[in-house]
């Protein structure tokens, strides 16, 4: 199709969308028969680039996308698992952390029992465009695909999350040798696995981590190193009492907050998500090293409080330039192949930058229900997905919001509507 017309856009079908796709099939049915979500992949996945076997989630299963809205839905991860003849066997495991596999399983089952909402694979939105009024309002969205095709909708939810953030040192680094963890899983099969390559791993959290064992146990010959700013690996921050500002209830509390208390507390739970390793990973790269020091063949190292100042090639080698953050000695370190565990940048995504440079916005702010700040009078709106930790809190990018901040999306679209007389008589919720 060329062109298509709907009332709701939403970009991304990972998680967030996904759980607001669900939230308005059982809310809004009217409204979810009006929705498309886009999504460039030709299936859905959660963390592709990190689907490895034996990763588990940090979230507990019942922070699905929702149970803490409904927990009586048939999208819920417990009723996945009793379809998928898998429930006693959960149950028997013991543990409230799925597999990642698992959780991406899930992902696909909610995708395939949609009813409503429909999504279209292998799209892949290039440009937003707003439409607008001789005044400044925006009319309408206009998405601009690969393909050339157009979408138009008067709501737009944007729930592709943030962009992969990779070091400015490494620009001049030819693209093929380097691997952001957004894209380990196909990025590290392009390399013959049985040759003795020089890897070396950027950063200190647990996708670096992951990716260094997931290297060092799937390249038996090859040497690997860990470059991190900090000390040294450290465990999550993960008390009874640090977990409660992930609770939904404490966005009001943070969205209220000074400014300072918020930088306060975003830096003081910083290693509750970002700066942290789970304890399993923690002690089996411990122990790893150990052994091989035990036995004298050493392929597992670690490089502390070091700063990478320069990056570039020398023949057919990356050599990495180290600058010692305790006594300021410069060292080189040549590698193969480079993995950057440098997580995603903190700025909007571009494609939010994008449209909103286009609307013609001095800056960009979202309310409290998530909702683009846009000149007074625009008939359309915009809805931001797990990029607003600044002003909603750290739990913001992560799974423990979505069931909750679904529904508020879905409430504020509904009132939004039905204040233009176009929904009033399809506001009423569907019994589970």
């Amino acid at each position: 199709m060329n062109h298509q017309e709907v009332e709701v856009l939403a970009i991304g079908a990972g998680p967030s969308n996904l759980a607001l796709a669900v939230a308005l099939e059982e809310l809004s049915p009217e409204l979810a028969s009006r929705t498309l979500l886009l999504e460039q992949h030709q299936d859905v996945s959660w963390q592709r680039g990190m689907l490895l076997p034996w990763a588990q989630s940090q979230v507990s299963f019942l922070k699905d996308l929702v149970t803490l809205r409904n927990p009586r839905s048939r999208f819920s991860f417990v009723n996945y698992l009793h379809s998928a003849g898998r429930l006693n066997e959960f149950v028997n495991l013991g543990s409230f952390t799925p597999y990642r596999s698992e959780i991406s399983e899930y992902l696909l089952w909610v995708a395939q029992s949609l009813s409503r909402v429909r999504i279209e694979y292998g799209r892949r939105c290039v440009r937003i465009e707003p439409v607008l009024l001789p005044g400044g309002e925006v009319e309408e969205w206009r998405a601009e695909l690969g393909d050339g095709s157009t979408v138009t909708a008067r709501t737009l939810v944007v729930g592709a999350g943030r962009d992969p953030h990779i070091p400015e040192v490494f620009g001049a680094l030819p693209r093929e040798r380097i691997i952001h963890s957004t894209e380990y899983t196909r990025g590290i099969s392009r390399f013959d696995h049985g040759v003795p390559h020089r890897v070396a791993v950027i950063g200190g959290a647990q996708s670096a981590a992951e990716m260094l064992w997931a290297t060092h146990q799937g390249m038996p010959e090859a040497q690997c190193t860990m470059i991190m700013r900090s000390i040294g690996l450290n465990g999550y921050e993960s008390s009874r009492f640090t977990n409660e500002l992930f609770y939904s209830s404490f966005i009001d509390e943070f969205y209220g907050a000074k400014p300072e208390a918020r930088r306060q507390l975003l830096s003081e739970m910083h290693r509750s998500n970002y700066a942290g390793l789970s304890p399993g990973l923690l002690d089996t790269l411990y122990r790893q090293i150990y052994l091989e020091r035990l036995n004298g063949a050493e392929r597992l190292k670690m490089i502390t409080m070091a700063e990478i100042t320069a990056a570039g090639l020398d023949g057919d080698e990356i050599v990495l330039t180290l600058t010692d953050r305790k006594s300021g000695d410069r060292t080189e370190l040549p590698c193969d192949i480079l993995l950057l565990g440098t997580g995603f940048d903190r700025r909007m995504p571009w494609l939010v930058r994008d449209l909103a440079a286009r609307a013609g916005l001095g800056e960009i702010t979202v309310d409290r229900v998530y909702r683009l700040g846009l000149p007074p009078g625009s008939g359309a709106a915009c809805y931001l997905q797990g990029v607003n930790e600044d002003t909603h809190g750290i739990a913001d990018s992560l799974l423990s919001v979505l069931a909750t901040r679904a529904e508020e999306i879905v409430g504020d679209i509904q009132d939004r509507l039905a204040a233009t007389e176009l929904l009033a008589p399809f506001a009423l919720p569907v019994a589970s």
